[in-house]
């Protein structure tokens, strides 16, 4: 299995807690393009931005790993500029959605989808960045939990190919700290993962800071975000950039 059933986008909402998302192999359509539209985007699309602004660098290009719909990065590239913003999904539904996207609502700092599979090596933008500035900054949105181990292995691996000394990695999603679930709602969710498969499932905020440092970054920050979900930033071993 690839990550390429890794983001679904249909929302069900959790017994104890109606804001939690569970991830559903769905996406909501548009009926006129290839536009696919994931509700959560909408409430934590600006708690995700307020983080962004403060960690990220002030120039460069941002290499998005597992866009899905591309409704955050037709909501960031505007408001990050002038940082660029690349997205990339191995997905070719998520690649046409993201063009979609872009058609109808053009930013000039939005630059076109790649195909990258974080579990894979090498990626494509490491022998070819479409991008006019040098990547400086990963992010990467509701993925691990959704992925196998190896996807977030191989997130920290590629990050630690590409980036450079000081780059940014920022991760958004739910994590068990000390080995326990956060909130009721992010146990529910976990066990429903792990029933669509035994390889997804809520990380260990530990266990995913351990990979990070045997990749060569050190924990910057971690913020409490809404819906019982984390902002967890990294940086690249060496002077900021």
């Amino acid at each position: 299995m690839t990550t390429q059933l890794y983001l679904a986008a249909f929302v069900i909402q959790t017994r104890s807690d109606p804001f939690k998302i569970l991830f559903c192999p769905k996406i909501i359509m548009n009926s006129s393009d290839a536009r696919q539209y994931a509700p959560a985007t909408q409430r934590n699309r600006d708690p995700i931005l307020q983080v962004l602004q403060t960690v990220l660098p002030p120039q460069g290009t941002v290499l998005e790993i597992s866009s899905g719909t591309g409704e955050h990065a037709i909501y960031f590239a505007p408001r990050l500029s002038p940082l660029w913003w690349l997205p990339s999904d191995p997905n070719p539904g998520a690649r046409a959605s993201i063009a979609a996207w872009q058609q109808a609502e053009p930013c000039d700092r939005l630059l076109p989808p790649v195909n990258v599979d974080a579990s894979l090596s090498p990626w494509s933008v490491e022998s070819q960045n479409p991008s006019p500035e040098p990547i400086v900054a990963i992010a990467n949105i509701n993925m691990i939990h959704i992925a196998p181990w190896a996807a977030c292995v191989g997130l920290m691996a590629g990050a630690q190919r590409i980036l450079p000394s000081g780059g940014v990695l920022y991760l958004y999603g739910p994590y068990k700290q000390g080995g326990q679930h956060t909130a009721p709602s992010n146990a529910e969710f976990d066990a429903s993962l792990q029933a669509r498969n035994p390889e997804w499932g809520v990380r260990n905020l530990e266990d995913v800071m351990a990979i990070a440092a045997q990749h060569g970054f050190h924990h910057h920050t971690t913020v409490s975000m809404p819906a019982n979900n984390l902002s967890v930033v990294f940086r690249r071993e060496g002077e900021t950039v």
